[in-house]
């Protein structure tokens, strides 16, 4: 059987009108390794989401501190995967055939493949409120 949210641990922070903020530390699979400490493989980095408020999320049902659990679906997820991961390597590959095709030399090829893709991540910068609305987050209490 298919999941169909995603799950993710978190601590709100800050809670407003209009948002929750929930604070989610990301591990990587080695966190729990008992030589974290002193590898430099092992990887933890804390992301903010901003939940905003709607009947199913109020504000005034979360206190800071409060650990909850922040939910997509997991269509979202993969929309997030295509727009991070495989439309990029998509760009990076068309602008190495297209360049190579062209006869540019290869220090050029490569170089210019790289810029298309940082100019696709501007693109996704500059349109980053648009997309935000794309993904819709929302949290839930944990079972006691």
């Amino acid at each position: 059987m298919a999941r169909e949210r995603i799950e993710h641990e978190g601590r709100v922070i800050a809670v407003d009108k209009d948002y929750v903020s929930v604070e989610i530390v990301n591990k990587s699979a080695c966190a729990s390794c008992h030589a974290k400490g002193v590898c430099g493989a092992s990887d933890e980095a804390v992301k903010v989401v901003e939940i905003a408020q709607d009947f199913s999320t109020l504000a005034c049902d979360y206190q800071v501190g409060e650990t909850v659990n922040v939910v997509m679906s997991q269509a979202m997820g993969t929309k997030a995967i295509w727009l991070g991961y495989v439309i990029p390597l998509i760009v990076l590959m068309a602008a190495i055939g297209i360049l190579s095709l062209f006869k540019v030399r290869e220090l050029a090829t490569g170089l210019g493949a790289l810029g298309a893709v940082a100019l696709y991540y501007l693109g996704v910068f500059l349109f980053r409120d648009r997309i935000s609305k794309i993904f819709i987050f929302s949290i839930e209490k944990q079972p006691k």
